[in-house]
């Protein structure tokens, strides 16, 4: 028990009060802190808890008060559990990368690494420190560095500070650089890793040095900090470049050291946070590697509520992504700008220089990504039929289709702005989609439907739904003209503010963005 908790337990005594008598008010209702964690705290510890939360996305004041070596759950499959790893395996290097991380996180963090991986094998800890301005990640981690190295002498900590923030591209590329050690590990600061989490990765490494492995990571509650089991999942990405799992092809970041080094390491051009994943992702499997998800490598990340360096990071996302489009993706790059809602020429955002970058892919002679979208990844939808995209004006009513209220199935007439829930996506088949396209097949999407018969309301419905209950979903269009349901040849309408469909008068529509003649 901490010594806090024996005072406030005797001062409760000592007024004749058990602690759970004492009552205090919820001074954080909304808070996402304190939803299910923090029931009985005072208001001081509510004030200091929501304040540390506020300032990392996580739960500081519960990590500072939680023991540095604290047991994890064996999360593993039980089969792992009968497996043996050599002993001869290459030397490891752990990079972990922060930016004004809590300081009991990275402590934490480097206590499980040393406890939980062979001495052996473990040969530094590289700390990338990516110009925080926290005080206690200078002095104080100086001291718990120098302590650690005392224990362990014969583990190297290096140290690595940059003077200014370049995001984690140019931060892992740092770690790197630093690195001696045959494999090297890059990971963020917040983790925990698991027992055995190391040699299941080393083994497959050393069975082939262009195989780049991946850990399953468990998820850590950004609340309570328990761990939650996740399954072995493949990390994928839609054409946004936004990160997510699948059933079972890539996330990274364990390489063999002068492998990674071969293949171009890591885009430091990307800036902040975003699409540097995916861009390792593809320049691995098309430039004559692959990756592999290790099953039973597992390591525990923190999942922040928000992060704090960057409330928002669609705009840095966004420019990474159209860095990695210009870069990799050959005649699919423009799918990037759909995603993301960007004229294909003249989107106005700067990429930086990507010179290098192009010259490191012809070195390399690696594959088109055809060949990745055929042979890796063949659940992204190309979108190659894809003719038209962006909003669509009423030319006559001076208004644009909109996706209503979701949830909901009704498309309205509203105010143009040009913001998702009025982005439509025009294929040559005749669908049209409004408030978004989706990037994988095996996903669908939503038509605008004519039902048919009296119904003068459009719909919008998954379109496999629509097709089976013979709603007409295909529409004629010409781009400043009508908008025709071919089926029942009525036309899409606006009068008197509402989306109708009913006999054609000549309304005329627009398009934003057109891709080829239709």
């Amino acid at each position: 028990m901490l010594e806090e908790d024996r005072l406030r337990w005797r001062k409760a005594a000592d007024q004749n009060e058990t602690p759970q008598e004492k009552k205090s008010n919820k001074l954080f209702p909304k808070s996402a802190l304190l939803t299910t964690w923090g029931e009985n705290l005072s208001e001081d510890d509510q004030r200091e808890a929501q304040a540390l939360f506020d300032k990392y996305g996580y739960n500081v004041f519960l990590s500072d008060r939680l023991p540095l070596d604290r047991a994890l759950p064996d999360t593993r499959d039980p089969r792992c559990l009968k497996k043996s790893y050599p002993e001869d395996l290459p030397s490891i290097g752990v990079v972990l990368i922060y930016l004004n991380e809590a300081l009991s996180i990275i402590k934490r963090a480097m206590r499980s690494i040393i406890d939980r991986t062979p001495k052996h094998l473990l040969k530094e800890i590289i700390l990338v420190d990516d110009n925080s301005s926290e005080e206690n990640l200078k002095g104080d981690l100086d001291m718990y560095v120098k302590s650690l190295e005392q224990e362990n002498p014969s583990l190297a900590i290096i140290r690595v500070r940059n003077n200014e923030s370049y995001g984690l591209s140019h931060a892992r590329a740092s770690g790197w650089r630093a690195a001696t050690a045959d494999v090297v590990a890059i990971l963020d600061a917040h983790i925990e890793v698991h027992e055995l989490w190391a040699e299941p990765l080393l083994t497959q490494i050393k069975a082939d040095r262009t195989v780049v492995t991946s850990p399953v990571f468990d998820k850590v509650n950004f609340d309570d900090l328990k761990v939650i089991p996740y399954q072995p999942a493949s990390h994928a990405f839609d054409w946004a470049l936004w990160c997510m799992y699948e059933s079972f092809s890539d996330q990274t970041q364990f390489a063999e050291r002068k492998y990674l080094g071969e293949i171009g390491l890591l885009d430091e051009g990307m800036q902040v946070y975003g699409g540097e994943n995916v861009e390792l992702g593809i320049r691995v499997w098309t430039c004559g590697g692959s990756i592999e998800v290790v099953p039973c490598s597992k390591i525990a990340h923190i999942e922040r509520a928000h992060k704090p360096y960057m409330p928002d990071l669609s705009e840095a996302m966004k420019r990474n992504a159209l860095r990695v489009a210009e870069v990799w993706m050959d005649e699919y790059k423009h799918n990037v700008n759909l995603a993301w809602n960007l004229p294909f020429e003249n989107h106005g955002i700067d990429i930086g220089d990507i010179s290098e970058r192009k010259k490191l892919r012809e070195r390399l002679n690696c594959k088109p990504f055809k060949w990745y979208l055929e042979n890796v990844y063949p659940k992204l939808d190309p979108l190659t039929n894809l003719v038209a995209y962006g909003g669509i004006r009423n030319l006559d009513a001076d208004q644009c289709i909109d996706q209503g209220p979701v949830p909901g199935h009704t498309p309205i007439a509203y105010n143009c702005y040009y913001y998702q829930p009025q982005i439509c996506y025009y294929r040559s088949n005749g669908e049209l989609y409004i408030g978004g396209i989706k990037s994988h097949k095996y996903n669908d999407n939503r038509c605008l439907t004519d039902p048919g018969g009296k119904e003068t309301e459009p719909g919008l419905h998954n379109c496999k739904e629509a097709k089976q209950k013979g709603m007409g979903i295909y529409w004629d269009f010409t781009q400043g003209k009508e908008l025709k349901n071919r089926d029942t040849k009525r036309c899409l309408e606006i009068e008197n503010n509402l989306l109708l469909i009913q006999e054609c008068s000549g309304q005329r529509w627009e398009i934003q963005n057109i891709i080829k003649a239709f």
